[in-house]
């Protein structure tokens, strides 16, 4: 793969509720975002940007291989910022440091810490083959279809998702209902021209990549599943991780 346009950017701002310091956690003797880091690596990526508030975060970051050229300002690393403010800091900031500004960012969230770097690989393929896409987003496919849902009206009868939908179509079998995609956490992919031009992170042309199925971790329950599921099955990155301890 040719990376030079290329670029992942890991978000681990401190300060989590949920579960305190969520970024950091440890799972089979590493931070999480360690494996985020690694993924990332060796999915052909060469650079690497962790973007943090936290300089003990980033000192996390350098000791497993990522750059940290800028620390994220305070206002835009509380709970209700977004992901286009970090992203369009890094944007900003980094032309700053070197002058290079890639058009393609990976970004790999640290709570979802099992990939397979091949997914990562390919979904920059596929964003890079779609020259008319804004962006690209991962999701698996939902399990049961959310149209099969309904709602309440006021008078406490049944409403429809949507207005076709009526209470003996939600019996039907799933197969009667279109794919339904649940966004995870497994890679995005942005371009930096599309959310400069435009100041919106996924813009109106968003390819739909399909994931293997995965978990986020955003509660201690959920922390523990993963653990459960690396001591059972393992993980790719292991090794690498392992060796740089």
């Amino acid at each position: 793969m040719n990376n030079s346009n290329v670029v992942a950017i890991i978000p681990a701002r401190s300060g989590s509720k949920g579960l305190v310091n969520k970024n950091i956690a440890e799972l089979a003797g590493h931070p999480l975002l360690a494996f985020s880091i690694i993924s990332a690596r060796k999915s052909g990526i060469d650079r690497i940007i962790l973007s943090t508030d936290s300089e003990a975060y980033a000192a996390i970051g350098r000791r497993y291989g990522a750059e940290i050229p800028f620390l994220r300002p305070s206002e835009i690393s509380a709970d209700t910022s977004s992901d286009l403010d970090f992203m369009k800091h890094a944007m900003t900031e980094l032309p700053k440091r070197d002058g290079k500004l890639p058009e393609f960012w990976v970004h790999l969230r640290p709570t979802t810490p099992l990939r397979n770097p091949e997914v990562i690989t390919k979904a920059i393929s596929e964003i890079r083959d779609q020259n008319n896409a804004t962006s690209l987003r991962s999701a698996h496919a939902a399990t049961e279809s959310p149209f099969k849902w309904f709602l309440r009206n006021a008078d406490g009868f049944f409403k429809g998702l949507l207005p076709e939908l009526t209470s003996e179509d939600v019996n039907k079998p799933r197969q009667f209902f279109p794919p339904v995609f649940v966004p995870n956490g497994y890679v995005d992919v942005v371009r930096r021209s599309h959310i400069l031009e435009t100041d919106q992170l996924h813009g109106n042309n968003m390819l739909v990549f399909e994931s293997p199925h995965c978990v986020e971790i955003d509660s201690p329950h959920e922390l523990d599943l993963i653990r459960l599921q690396i001591d059972r099955d393992g993980s790719p990155l292991l090794s690498d991780l392992n060796g740089l301890t």
